[in-house]
């Protein structure tokens, strides 16, 4: 197995399971992930030549285990890890650790890392970002852009997050059931941010980061059934299946970004539709409406919709109405005027986004839509420097040549002009 794009992914697919129960193992969320890093290089060496284990996750703990039990060992003087060839030949050792995994002591091997890195002794902005490096294994880059700040502010917040909880000695255990109800809105927060970090990508970033909408996907089941009355995990799970569900329609060949009115509908994934659609229906039904159940609403509006004239733009105006009382953030309001546009034409949402110039002038979207309201309404210089704005902000080629186009058909429709005006 020489795929390096196949290893990263059972890598990124095998680690929360993997990091959970060395962090079980040593009690510590520094040797835990030291740990889970010295078994992926033992695998980078191995499975190429001989193959990948039959369960990549076992494999890990198994050998992490044992390479963090022979540093252990090397500072006292013993003896060290065995040499690579009966290492590569589990045998027994990893179908005992596989059966171990199905077992009492393992199924909440995950919601307990969870629980633990989203502890209420820390600030929440270090709950979220210490969940997604230790959780998911996102790169101190990728976090930071996610949070909107820079590469050394995001380190020195992951670095203070784990200190704070060697200090405060923090329990390695699944809380009860009060513990865990405070505790979940920032578990669906970080889920939701893991599965966006894996939405979001493009190009040739696809596939090597689709494995993290799967794994966000996996963990809000497993908070399902945590939590099977909750009508906000409900939500959730129901949005990422639903955004996920058009995964294999928002790109062409080349990578470049198909907008959702221009869809193949065909290409969308049923039985994650119907799967969301039902969990939508089932979380309304407890009329307490939330953040993810309102998102959730909007995608399932798409989704019953058979093409993009039968979208219902004005329900959706509605429900965004709604989502911007209980989370007020500029990002809903721009979603909004989307809506907007489409329902009431695109002076009215100009109206709405205007006043957002300042608190996102340094995000791309803002600029690309603004740029489309402007286009539509004729003010072409202006929807220019919108579109000129967007490029430059862009953070993939692919959102970089979804704004040309719009550029270039404006160019073309003011050459068209220029043209009427001077022909005989």
């Amino acid at each position: 197995m020489n795929d390096p794009a196949w290893i990263d992914a059972t890598f990124a697919s095998a680690r929360p399971k993997a990091m959970a129960a060395l962090l079980r193992y040593f009690r510590d969320l520094d040797t835990a992930e030291e740990a889970f890093q010295d078994a992926c290089l033992r695998a980078l060496r191995t499975w190429p030549d001989k193959g990948p284990p039959r369960d990549p996750a076992a494999w890990l703990i198994l050998v992490g285990r044992n390479a963090a039990l022979d540093r252990t060992r090397r500072l006292k003087r013993e003896t060290g890890l065995p040499p690579e060839d009966q290492l590569s030949e589990l045998g027994d050792a990893e179908t005992e650790m596989t059966e171990r995994l199905d077992q009492a002591d393992y199924r909440d091997d995950i919601l307990r890392l969870l629980f633990t890195c989203c502890h209420p002794e820390l600030p929440a902005t270090q709950q979220i970002a210490l969940a997604l490096r230790i959780v998911s294994g996102l790169s101190v880059k990728q976090i930071a852009r996610a949070f909107l700040v820079n590469e050394k502010a995001m380190e020195q917040r992951i670095t203070r997050a784990k200190a704070r909880i060697a200090a405060a000695g923090i329990p390695f255990d699944t809380p009860g059931p009060v513990e865990r109800a405070e505790r979940l809105g920032l578990v669906l927060a970080m889920i939701y941010l893991v599965f966006n970090e894996g939405y979001s990508a493009s190009g040739e970033d696809i596939a090597a980061r689709q494995p993290l909408c799967n794994e966000a996907i996996r963990l809000g089941r497993l908070l399902l059934r945590m939590f099977p009355a909750e009508p906000e995990v409900m939500g959730l799970a129901a949005l990422m299946l639903l955004q996920h569900a058009r995964s294999s329609a928002r790109f062409d060949a080349t990578g470049d970004i198909i907008l959702l009115e221009v869809q193949d509908r065909a290409r969308w994934s049923r039985p994650m539709i119907a799967e969301g659609l039902a969990l939508v229906d089932k979380a309304l039904r407890h009329r307490s409406p939330g953040s993810y159940q309102l998102q959730a609403a909007i995608a399932a509006l798409h989704a019953r919709a058979t093409s993009a004239d039968e979208t219902d733009w004005q329900q959706i105006d509605v429900l965004y109405a709604m989502l911007e009382q209980i989370t007020p953030s500029p990002v809903i309001t721009l979603n909004r005027a989307v809506a907007v546009s489409k329902a009431y034409g695109a002076e009215a949402a100009l109206a709405l986004v205007e006043p957002l110039a300042k608190s996102l002038d340094g995000y791309f979207n803002f600029h690309g839509v603004r740029g489309a309201f402007l286009m539509q309404l004729g003010r072409t210089s202006a929807a220019r420097d919108a579109f000129n704005r967007a490029i430059a902000l862009a953070r993939s080629g692919a959102e970089a040549a979804h704004i040309r186009r719009h550029l270039d058909r404006l160019e073309s429709e003011a050459v068209r002009q220029v043209e009427a005006v001077t022909s005989p």
